[in-house]
């Protein structure tokens, strides 16, 4: 059974900063792209950032210089640190795994920010 468990969200003021991690189980993490998405309230879902098996990342325009993803494949772990965060990064952020095996996403966490 495939899980991915997100954590790490919560309220930030703007210009602020936090980290999501996202936990898998149940998959070959090595094997997989693993990505983080977003939603914000009444948009549709879309693509933050994406970091290949083989490492290679890929940014949305707006995040570009402010958010970094990494993955730590010993503890089959993907992160997004998020910098400078603004106001219009408020949303529920999915953290997403794809590999030849499938497609998976985990539950959500909400990040709001906010002053």
């Amino acid at each position: 059974q495939v899980q991915l468990v997100e954590s790490g969200g919560g309220l930030v003021q703007p210009g602020g900063s936090l980290r999501l991690s996202c936990a898998a189980s149940g998959v070959v993490f090595r094997n997989y792209a693993m990505g983080w998405y977003r939603q914000p309230p009444g948009k549709q879902r879309e693509l933050v950032a994406e970091i290949t098996a083989g490492a290679v990342r890929n940014y949305a325009g707006s995040v570009e210089g402010r958010f970094t993803i990494s993955r730590d494949n010993a503890r089959n772990t993907v992160y997004l640190q998020m910098n400078s965060l603004k106001p219009e990064d408020t949303a529920v952020y999915y953290c997403n795994a794809n590999g030849q095996r499938g497609n998976y996403w985990g539950q959500g966490t909400l990040v709001t920010v906010s002053s």
